[in-house]
């Protein structure tokens, strides 16, 4: 866990990621008993469903109410009497120990997810780069210690490839490969690290007479830490042999290759255009958070991997990031040049 450094802090309230809700983490570790969740065929999920004494559940709701309104709706009160915490889940394992809650409203009984976690700088940056480099859009607040993060929807990649990628059709096969090709070539170029198949989601979504699939990660605390290539590259984690073999089953290496160039492209443009990107990475050059030995082991990867000289130079984990970008931005001018 990596502290905010106020410089980053100044960045997040430029951008409005700062609130002053005045309700911290460990307030929820105040929990008084607590019971096992188990899933629906009764295995124990490594979550706990914990419980407050009477006193302080009405004003512990009362504030994870508020935060509901701050993530989905600019805080607005009018919908607070119509709000109910159904549950608080406490995680067990993971770097962040996060709280799940879990918010109802009474006029329709839909429910919506959101997570308290301990702030770390490094799941911060991944947060902030995932909305920049990325196709999707990530919201999240923070207030001094404490994180708070809105729920990714999706089947969790473990389960879907347990329960569902069987099922799939063969077209659908070849476009789920198509999306772990592009994902792994995201998380490589982001490092972002740690992407087992728990660490993930698969998001279906129906495109006239198809199904279409998407990748996306849920779990960002392993951005830019360790020194180890392989592990910004999804596709060396045994929880993700299924997802390999689909790939290489089902598509040809020069399909292979084009995806790849199509993520280098799209990266590119998003960092060539995006103001937030230079701010962010001045931020993260400065910040420490790895160890020296990870970031001469990461930049020693790097160099063999590109043939760069420019990694060879670098001294913290924002500048290997940002010599990597610079690497992906420069060949693709180059490309559009010819």
């Amino acid at each position: 866990m990596y502290p905010v450094n106020p410089e980053l802090m100044d960045y997040l309230e430029k951008n409005h990621r700062l609130t002053n809700i005045r309700f911290y983490y460990d307030d929820l570790l105040r929990f008084s008993d607590y019971m096992p969740v188990h899933d629906k065929e009764g295995k124990d999920t490594l979550w706990l469903n914990v419980y407050y004494p009477e006193f302080e559940h009405a004003e512990i709701e009362a504030n994870l109410n508020k935060i509901y309104t701050l993530l989905h709706s600019d805080g607005d009160v009018d919908v607070l009497p119509f709000l109910k915490v159904d549950s608080i889940h406490f995680c067990t394992f993971g770097n962040s120990k996060p709280f799940r809650i879990r918010v109802r409203n009474i006029l329709n009984d839909n429910y919506t997810n959101f997570y308290i976690k301990k702030a770390d700088a490094s799941r911060i940056y991944g947060l902030e780069l995932e909305e920049i480099l990325s196709p999707n859009r990530i919201n999240f607040l923070l207030y001094k210690d404490t994180l708070i993060e809105e729920h990714i929807l999706g089947i969790p990649g473990d389960v879907f490839i347990e329960k569902h990628l069987d099922q799939c059709s063969p077209q659908e096969k070849a476009q789920i490969a198509k999306e772990f090709v592009k994902f792994n070539e995201r998380c490589l170029i982001g490092l972002l690290g740690d992407m087992r198949s728990y660490n993930y989601v698969v998001i279906p979504a129906h495109d006239f007479d198809q199904v279409v699939y998407r990748i996306r990660p849920i779990d960002f605390d392993q951005q830019c830490y360790e020194g180890n290539l392989k592990i910004y590259l999804p596709q060396y984690f045994k929880e993700n042999k299924k997802m390999v073999e689909m790939v290489y089953d089902r598509l040809k290496p020069n399909s292979i290759e084009q995806y790849r160039k199509e993520v280098r492209s799209a990266i590119a443009k998003r960092a060539s255009t995006d103001g937030r990107l230079p701010h962010l990475l001045e931020i993260m050059k400065r910040d420490e958070i790895s160890k020296p030995e990870h970031v001469e082991e990461l930049k020693a990867g790097l160099h063999k991997l590109t043939y760069s000289i420019q990694f060879k130079k670098c001294e913290s984990m924002g500048e290997i990031l940002e010599t990597g970008l610079n690497f992906v931005i420069r060949n693709y001018n180059n490309s559009n040049v010819r």
